[in-house]
């Protein structure tokens, strides 16, 4: 059983933030005929399906349809978007069932519309969040600011006192994101900040890291790009790391093929297979 499995409904975003690379593959956008057949295939391997590995989901033509039919078979979904459509779905969102947590990446307006006033952008999510305290406690939701160690964490600090002084309450500013990354804002609602650092996004590029090392990729969570090809791991934005086509064949076949058994195996056993595994970054986050 995997924690998350991330399908990507559509690798193309409506803003382009300084967080996320460039998507240097063909632009594309997953049917949503296809969707239904890989989301009946991922279900019972995974407590939740994350619509999201690049691209902005809810700008996806079919998002409505998408939902229900995520509902239909009884998926756990788990939505990151920047925010900017959620004046327009809020409420489809809120009365989704399928939906079991939503992740907004605040950055996101400032790196796109700096001179914009934030109360624009920030006002919709607000509202939402107070429609989702009244008809969906259940409902994780998550204010994301994932540039903790650069000199923009400084700039965050007038999202932080918006939410603040529209909800009623004092965060504490302290951060150690390697260790406790989410902070509640209330005791009795599924309210958090998120804060993380920022990373340099796996490139074949980048000079070798080591052959030793493990990952959370085909352990905890896999991905699925919008043209069905399958990766071992979430920040494998270009498909680098091709396992199979889940539109041609099975998830199941493709995550028992040699190459994904091999990458799994390495990093049960500290290593790694893979030239790309090799170069990431990322992975001395999993160090100790």
């Amino acid at each position: 059983m995997f924690q998350k499995v991330h399908i990507e409904i559509s690798n193309i975003c409506n803003v382009q933030c300084s967080f996320c690379p460039v998507v240097e593959r063909p632009k594309d956008i997953m049917s949503l005929v296809k969707f239904e057949k890989v989301l009946k295939e991922v279900v019972p391997l995974t407590k939740d399906v994350c619509l999201h590995l690049m691209g902005e989901p809810l700008a996806h033509p079919e998002i409505v349809e998408i939902l229900k039919v995520s509902q239909t078979h009884k998926a756990s979904l788990q939505i990151t978007t920047n925010g900017l459509l959620i004046k327009k779905l809020g409420d489809i969102l809120i009365n989704s069932p399928s939906l079991r947590q939503i992740n907004f990446s605040l950055q996101a307006f400032k790196d796109n519309f700096p001179d914009r006033p934030l109360e624009g952008y920030l006002d919709p999510i607000r509202a939402f969040i107070k429609t989702a305290f009244e008809n969906r406690p259940d409902l994780y939701i998550n204010l994301r600011l994932w540039n903790h160690g650069t000199e923009s964490f400084s700039e965050n600090e007038d999202i932080i006192q918006y939410f603040e002084e529209n909800f009623s309450f004092n965060l504490k500013r302290t951060v150690d994101v390697g260790s406790i990354k989410s902070k509640k804002v209330f005791e009795d609602k599924r309210l958090y900040f998120h804060f993380d650092s920022r990373f340099d996004w796996p490139s074949p590029h980048y000079p070798p890291q080591g052959e030793q090392g493990t990952c959370q990729g085909l352990r905890n969570h896999f991905g699925i790009h919008a043209d069905g090809t399958v990766v071992p791991c979430c920040l494998d934005k270009e498909a680098l790391i091709d396992l199979g086509n889940c539109f041609n064949d099975s998830v199941e076949n493709i995550l028992n093929s040699k190459r994904a058994q091999d990458i799994k195996v390495g990093f049960e056993n500290g290593r790694l297979v893979e030239d790309l595994c090799q170069k990431c970054t990322y992975i001395k986050r999993f160090k100790g």
